[in-house]
Parts: C-alpha cells; structure tokens; sequence
C-alpha cells in the first residue's frame, strides 16, 4: 500500500483562522481524497506523528480522524494504522479494493511498478 510518508501531501494548520484545528485538518484529508493526491489504500500518518509533525494536542488530530472515519473517508485497522478509505459507488469501491490487493501482492514479490501494470493490461485484454 502507498503511504502518506511517501507522498507529497502536507497538511498545514492556521492558527489565524476561526476555523478548528481539527476541522481544517479534516477539510484538507477531504479535499486531497476528492481530489485524488491521496488515493485509496494510502495509509495515514499516525495520530502521534501527525500531532507532532503540526504541533497540535493528539486529540485533536485524533478528533479529525474519527470523523473522516465517521464520513468514511479514511478507516482505521486497528494496530495497522489508518488508511484511506476505498470510495464511489460500490463496483468502483470493489475494484479499488482489488486494486489494492494486487499492489500489495506485486510488492511483496518484488515485482516492479512497469512489470505489475503491463501484467495487469494483459490480464484485462484476455477474453475470458
């Protein structure tokens, strides 16, 4: 799975603004999820280190991550970290999901990112 580390994505807090904390970290997952630079499978920052990384209390990242998880933007998996969650109508969710499983199972066998898509477009052109 792709990772937040690994993405050019920062968020940033205003602390000039009315606006929460929370609600202008949500706005942003939101926003970067809508529009694709944090595309489904992409595993979050943990709330310590985002807290850190923004200087904010953990809680309130912690409250911005419940409810991304409340609206579904993002979904939590226990000791595995907190992911961005798979999204659209539910054959799109199915697929993105599928997607996801075949990135993990490619890297796991070290296969690289040209090999993987070129097995992927011959899979998809085969007549089944």
């Amino acid at each position: 799975m792709a990772d937040a580390a690994d993405a050019p994505i920062r968020f940033a807090i205003r602390h000039d603004l009315d606006t929460p904390p929370y609600e202008q970290l949500r706005r942003q997952v939101v926003d970067a999820v809508t529009s694709g630079a944090l595309p489904p499978g992409t595993r979050m920052p943990t709330v310590r280190a985002l807290a850190a990384e923004l200087d904010l209390a953990v809680n309130t990242v912690a409250k911005a991550y419940r409810a991304l998880e409340s609206d579904h933007v993002i979904e939590t998996r226990g000791r595995a970290g907190s992911y961005v969650a798979a999204h659209g109508d539910a054959v799109t969710r199915e697929a993105q999901l599928a997607a996801i499983a075949y990135a993990d199972r490619v890297r796991h066998l070290g296969i690289d990112r040209a090999t993987a898509l070129e097995l992927a477009a011959s899979a998809l052109d085969v007549e089944r």
